[in-house]
């Protein structure tokens, strides 16, 4: 039998149609050719997540019309390069257990030799509703039966009504984000809902690039949130994580590392989902400086550890360690970095 080198190659020779999806930070596509590049270690990963590649893996027959569904933990080396030993025992065990076609149903036995897998883990419950959303929506197949129910919740406006809403009725709706009827009534129902919608809304938001009234409705919303409340700032800073690049939201994080305070909650919001918009010396540099404000020097560490791991943070962090211009207070946190244990 010949040796099988990837997990695209047991795929191709399966003869599947698949998609690949980051699953760690939050939820992002990868394109074939990315996950190519990333399986021969010429391009590291793009969002780690604990020093892992978080995978959802949807595969299927052309004359299928449900794909299965792997999630796949495979470890990174420091670059954020696929640990190769890892993926190819992932692959191994999954050849011998199904062999050439992925797609049948596992006997008792193959079944067995599946759960054992090492690389297999089990995602979030609102990140595996989300998912089999964007999924659904990407193969044009129908929403679920919860996606009206929350149609109506929004188009009601009976705000209190909310206990037969099903969170797979929300990530059904966001997954349309970008269709404009939905974009408007997300926007125009934002400062209305009660925390218990907000905050799965939100969650499923950070999947998406939002469009403009949504933007401008989540920085309303956030401008006129009382600053003890750090609980709805996190999750409306939550739904901004995939649109950090526009111009307005760009904006509102500048104005952000520029107060004199910033709740823990907040900082570390912004490096575990919005980390994006730390893309250059002077605004790194303020968020470490807020961070070194904590006085907390187990956190500092692991969230420089963590940042320190995404290719993009990576070298504008190791520009901001050999700048002299930066507090006594980040300096002696920098210089700790390489003398506490591991």
């Amino acid at each position: 039998m010949t040796t099988i080198a990837s997990i695209s190659e047991l795929l191709t020779i399966s003869n599947c149609q698949f998609r690949i999806y980051d699953l760690g930070r939050k939820i992002d596509k990868l394109s074939k050719e990315t996950f190519n590049k990333i399986e021969l270690n010429q391009f590291p990963y793009p969002s780690p997540f604990q020093g892992h590649a978080h995978l959802a893996i949807a595969f299927w027959q052309k004359q299928s019309t449900q794909p299965f569904l792997w999630f796949v933990k495979l470890p990174l080396d420091e670059r954020g390069l696929l640990n190769q030993g890892a993926r190819n025992h992932f692959v191994a065990i999954i050849a011998e257990a199904l062999g050439a076609d992925l797609s049948v149903d596992p006997t008792e036995k193959q079944e067995e030799l599946l759960k054992s897998n090492p690389y297999i883990f089990t995602p979030s419950q609102y990140k595996l509703a989300m998912l089999n959303s964007l999924l659904s929506f990407d193969l044009k197949a129908p929403a679920s039966q919860h996606y009206q129910n929350f149609q109506r919740y929004l188009l009601d406006k009976n705000w209190q009504q909310w206990q037969t809403i099903g969170v797979q009725g929300i990530t059904d709706f966001v997954a349309r984000v970008g269709d404009s009827s939905h974009d408007e009534l997300i926007a125009q129902s934002l400062a209305n809902l009660p925390f218990k919608v907000l905050s799965p809304l939100c969650g499923a938001l950070e999947n998406k690039t939002l469009t403009l009234c949504i933007i401008e409705s989540v920085l309303d919303l956030l401008s006129n949130t009382c600053a003890d409340n750090s609980e709805k700032q996190q999750m409306l800073l939550r739904s901004l994580a995939s649109s950090t690049q526009h111009p307005l939201v760009d904006e509102y994080f500048v104005d952000l590392l520029n107060k004199e305070q910033l709740p823990t909650d907040l900082l570390i919001c912004i490096s575990g989902r919005c980390w994006s918009t730390l893309n250059d010396e002077k605004r790194i540099k303020q968020y470490l400086e807020h961070l070194v404000a904590e006085n907390n020097i187990e956190l500092f560490n692991a969230i420089f550890k963590d940042l320190v791991a995404i290719p993009t943070i990576r070298p504008i962090l190791f520009q901001c360690m050999r700048s002299t211009v930066r507090s006594e207070k980040l300096s002696h946190a920098i210089g700790q970095l390489f003398t506490s244990p591991s």
